[in-house]
């Protein structure tokens, strides 16, 4: 079987395909329907197009590294009789860990810091930390309680945080973690965490009033989808109130130049980066690589997220 893959994976994943398959890497993450359509099975890294699934005969499966399935069309898949399947979790502990970096960054003021003792001093830098702020005794807040909200919540807790959520399953939450619905999570949090994935009821969630309401000093973090805020709103409200954001992830990728968010010294940027690290890239990798083996042996995949496509996919 050809597995097509949109990015080059770890070099010892990249190894076990090779090794059970004709395993091939597109020449850019955007080369999908130049170079891929000949895939019994396609690994996404990469937004795929629609057409991608009617216009490459042989597919059988898309499988996901990670857990988002945003850059899938999943009707399109569907209707193709695409199998598609993901795996959830393997980067959960290493977007957590993002979050509290970034937490500790923004309350203890690190951006604002580092700039003012490269451009006024050491004494005015020193000076600027009297306003920072301990993770300990906060509210941290957490919007989507899957495995990134929870393995946050272990971590928040071990910071000595309180921790409330917002989710849809609110009678699942542990009984440490207090339920609240979006508007009181917005209000309430000095540490408010994106991490549920992007839906048209998640779309624009946290919008102007939303975030108007946070708390003087407060931070934003999004681990989630850049379209889950409403960016213009965030970007008023940072230049004209006491809060802070730490943004991974944006309505536009790569962030165009002339964002004004580039401007703000109260905003820590990073590229989509929340998630990959060495290690989580080797775990989403051996998923990965689990579930087409799977496929390329006739078995379902462990993670199928389209159910409706078993009655007409022969598969064991």
């Amino acid at each position: 079987m050809i597995v097509y893959s949109t990015h080059t994976l770890h070099p010892a994943v990249t190894a076990r395909l090779r090794s059970i398959c004709d395993y091939r890497v597109g020449s850019t993450p955007t080369a999908t329907m130049a170079e891929g359509l000949e895939a019994d099975i396609i690994i996404v890294r990469a937004p795929i197009p629609p057409e991608y699934f009617t216009a490459a005969p042989r597919l059988i499966a898309a499988v996901r590294h990670g857990a988002g399935l945003d850059m899938i069309p999943m009707e399109a898949a569907t209707a193709a009789g695409v199998v598609v399947a993901n795996v959830p979790g393997a980067n959960a502990s290493t977007v957590a860990e993002y979050a509290i970096f970034a937490a500790l960054s923004l309350l203890r003021r690190a951006p604002q810091i580092t700039a003012a003792l490269r451009s006024t001093g050491w004494t005015a830098a020193r000076n600027m930390t009297e306003k920072s702020r301990d993770l300990a005794t906060r509210t941290l807040g957490i919007y989507g309680f899957g495995n990134i909200g929870q393995a946050l919540h272990r971590l928040g807790t071990a910071f000595g945080m309180t921790t409330a959520a917002h989710t849809r399953r609110p009678e699942s939450l542990p009984a440490d973690v207090t339920p609240l619905t979006l508007d009181a999570l917005c209000a309430a949090s000095d540490v408010l965490v994106i991490c549920c994935p992007l839906t048209p009821e998640t779309q624009g969630a946290i919008n102007a009033a939303r975030i108007g309401s946070m708390k003087p000093g407060s931070a934003l973090i999004n681990v989630a989808r850049g379209p889950i805020i409403d960016t213009v709103a965030l970007i008023t409200a940072l230049q004209t109130r006491p809060i802070s954001a730490a943004l991974d992830v944006f309505d536009t990728q790569p962030l165009p130049d002339d964002s004004p968010l580039w401007r703000l010294p109260n905003v820590m940027l990073t590229p989509h980066i929340a998630g990959i690290t060495q290690d989580s890239m080797l775990r989403m990798g051996q998923g990965t690589a689990d579930e087409v083996a799977r496929l390329i042996n006739g078995h379902w995949p462990v993670n199928l997220c389209n159910p409706g496509v078993v009655p007409r996919v022969p598969l064991t």
